[in-house]
């Protein structure tokens, strides 16, 4: 039974901090695709100009799910509210989600090389914060 008075660790403070920046920059990156500017999108090359004009709403509804779900689930993990843990999942399936289209669906931008590590990262990322979450709860830090 977790102890709702339980304090938090230092460590618990600094990777909710870390979260919680980590996701800012996924919000921009998603604001920043989701308002590209044609002259933006035309100084890209060719296979990802392609990429962009051909993603699927789902995917788009994927990656805004994901980042907003997960900068809440941070700004939860700083109040030290449980309710994170459940947004902390929600982005990790629509991380998933929108991956799997990345990875095995799309065919306009080849994924390997450079352009598979932050993919991978980001995934890796939302499982550890999904499961620090629920570490985080389970040791009564969160309530």
């Amino acid at each position: 039974m977790s102890n709702s008075t339980n304090k938090p660790t230092n460590a618990f403070w600094i990777i909710s901090f870390a979260a919680f920046l980590w996701n800012i920059s996924g919000v921009m990156s998603y604001l920043a695709q989701a308002y590209m500017t044609d002259d933006v999108l035309a100084a890209l090359p060719e296979a990802e100009q392609t990429y962009y004009n051909n993603v699927p709403v789902w995917v788009t509804a994927a990656f805004a799910i994901a980042v907003f779900a997960g900068i809440s689930a941070c700004v939860g993990l700083l109040m030290k509210k449980k309710w994170a843990t459940i947004l902390f999942i929600i982005s990790l399936v629509a991380v998933i989600a929108q991956f799997i289209y990345n990875f095995f669906m799309q065919t306009f931008v080849e994924m390997s090389g450079n352009k598979i590590i932050l993919p991978i990262a980001i995934i890796i990322i939302a499982i550890f914060l999904a499961w620090f979450s629920i570490k985080s709860e389970k040791k009564g830090w969160i309530s």
